[in-house]
C-alpha cells in the first residue's frame, strides 16, 4: 500500500471560555434559521453563493472522492422550465401518489403542489450525487458512502448560506429526472435536491413548530 502524503494539520485551540462563547453562539445563530417558502426576488451577489459552496465543498466524503457537484441557477428560463416540471410532479403526488397519513404530517406546514419560489428566489441550487466517478481513459471509479458524504455537503451549504444572512428551502419533487435533462447532467450524476436560497420576502411567513429539546435527541454514556 502507498505511503499516504500528509501535511500539518491547520487546527485553533480556544481557550474553554472561547470554546464555550463560540459554541453558544453558533448554536444561538443555528436555531435562528427556518425554512422559508416566501422569497423576495431581490438580487443577491454571486460571490456570496461562490463563497458559500467552496465551504460545503469541504465536506468530509468517503475515500475523499467528494461525490457532489452544485449547479447554481438564475436564468429565469431555466427557473421556469424547473418549476412546470416540479410543479408536474408534485400534482400527482398530492393528488394521486401521496398516502393520506404523509398528507396529514404536511397540513401544518401549509404546502402545496405550487412552487412559485422556485421562479421567484434569485437561485435555484441543485445539487446533484455522484454515483461513480470516471477516470480519464472513460472508466469507472467507485465511489463510497455518497448519500452521506452529499448529505453532509449539503447540511453545511445550508449553515453556511444562513451564516451569510440568506434564507433557505430544500425541495425534493419525487422523481427528479427532470433535473438531469434540464441540467444537462451526465450519467453518473442523479438528483439529490433543490437547494432555494435568496433573501426572504418582507412579509414572509413560517409554521409555528416546535424542535426537540436536547434530552429528547441526545443519549450520555458519561464517565
Amino acid at each position: 500500500m502507498p505511503e499516504a502524503n500528509t501535511i500539518p494539520l491547520d487546527f485553533r485551540r480556544y481557550s474553554l471560555e472561547e470554546m464555550r462563547q463560540r459554541a453558544a453562539d453558533f448554536r444561538a445563530e443555528l436555531q435562528r434559521r427556518r425554512t422559508v417558502r416566501q422569497f423576495s426576488d431581490e438580487a443577491v451577489p454571486g460571490a456570496v453563493i461562490e463563497d458559500c459552496i467552496a465551504a460545503a465543498g469541504s465536506a468530509p466524503s468517503g475515500a475523499n472522492q467528494q461525490p457532489w457537484h452544485f449547479v447554481v441557477v438564475s436564468d429565469p428560463e431555466i427557473k421556469r422550465r424547473i418549476r412546470e416540471a416540479a410543479e408536474a410532479e408534485e400534482r400527482e403526488f398530492y393528488e394521486r401518489r401521496a398516502p393520506d397519513e404523509w398528507l396529514q404530517a404536511l397540513a401544518p406546514l401549509g404546502t402545496d403542489a405550487s412552487k412559485p419560489f422556485l421562479e421567484t428566489a434569485p437561485y435555484l441550487i441543485v445539487i446533484f450525487a455522484q454515483t461513480y466517478g470516471v477516470s480519464e481513459d472513460g472508466s469507472r471509479i467507485k465511489h463510497y458512502y455518497v448519500s452521506e458524504s452529499v448529505g453532509i455537503a449539503t447540511g453545511i451549504l445550508i449553515a453556511a448560506l444562513h451564516y451569510a444572512g440568506l434564507a433557505t428551502l430544500t425541495h425534493t419533487p419525487s422523481p427528479m429526472s427532470f433535473l438531469s435533462d434540464i441540467l444537462g447532467r451526465p450519467a453518473n450524476e442523479r438528483p439529490y435536491l433543490i437547494l432555494i436560497t435568496g433573501y426572504p420576502a418582507e412579509d414572509a411567513t413560517v409554521p409555528a413548530i416546535k424542535r426537540k429539546n436536547l434530552g429528547e435527541i441526545t443519549t450520555l454514556f458519561q464517565a
